[in-house]
């Protein structure tokens, strides 16, 4: 494997994290199986260990720049920690009865970026090309009530589980909840999306570890690379051309996502 050339990819992806919140795993993990001819489970358990200190890096950043909702954050995490659990859970459950990883892997990192590709696109184009379209609007989940904490608590959970199942979409998804579920502007948006996936993943890469999916040799030079690359992309977060960047992201995950599932 050629280590320079994963860290200079890692610098890149975790610039466009700090720039807009997404595109960690959603282009990590692939990169990994693609690129690197890295096994679809050491990938995931790898790129989720990675992008532990990539998005915990980058949430001091935001923290420091008063760019997080800390309300958000602490009770999305409240579901979305036990579902991820639950999660790598059932990859235990699947590799004790002797079911293959990468075959159960591929198709479902595969869906899930283009789930989540699909979803984003559509809500960018419709706001950007059809802003006056009269839509039925989706409640605001209110975090001073019971019901709203309750509601968010739920949505965490599912997502996840999601994330501690494929690595995918700790910041794609819980994105498009940020912007549907709570109206944060692009800012707050961007620091809330990447601590809640800090705190998130922190607990998912425990339990990768223990199910002997991480490759020490893979994370050091993400983090060598991205590290770096977050911080500078958190710092051009307020000046970047938000549209173009994510326009140019979702094409990119929507060919990945597509390769990904015929590859299975």
């Amino acid at each position: 494997m050629n280590y320079f050339l994963l860290t200079g990819f890692s610098f890149v992806v975790g610039a466009v994290v700090g720039l807009t919140g997404i595109g960690g795993a959603s282009l990590i993990t692939p990169m990994l199986i693609f690129v690197f001819n890295v096994p679809a489970a050491i990938a995931v358990g790898s790129d989720i260990v990675a992008a532990t200190m990539m998005k915990a890096v980058a949430s001091i950043s935001h923290w420091r720049q008063e760019t997080v909702d800390l309300s958000v954050v602490k009770w999305l995490a409240t579901g979305s920690v036990p579902g991820a659990l639950l999660g790598v859970f059932i990859l235990h459950l699947l590799q004790s009865y002797g079911w293959s990883l990468d075959s159960f892997l591929l198709p479902s990192i595969g869906t899930m970026i283009l789930f989540v590709t699909v979803a984003g696109l559509a809500q960018l184009l419709l706001a950007n090309f059809a802003p006056d379209l009269s839509l039925p609007s989706l409640p605001t989940f209110d975090l001073e009530t019971v019901n709203g904490k309750v509601k968010t608590v739920v949505v965490g959970f599912v997502l996840g589980c999601m994330v501690g199942l494929t690595s995918v979409s700790s910041g794609s998804l819980f994105a498009l909840v940020l912007m549907t579920f709570f109206k944060l502007d692009s800012r707050k948006l961007v620091g809330t999306d990447i601590t809640q996936a800090a705190i998130l993943l922190g607990f998912t890469s425990l339990g990768h570890l223990s199910l002997g999916t991480v490759d020490w040799h893979i994370v050091i030079p993400i983090w060598i690379g991205s590290v770096p690359g977050v911080l500078l992309g958190s710092k051009l977060c307020q000046h970047a051309p938000q549209r173009a960047l994510r326009y140019l992201i979702f094409v990119i995950l929507i060919t990945v996502s597509w390769k990904l599932i015929h590859s299975a």
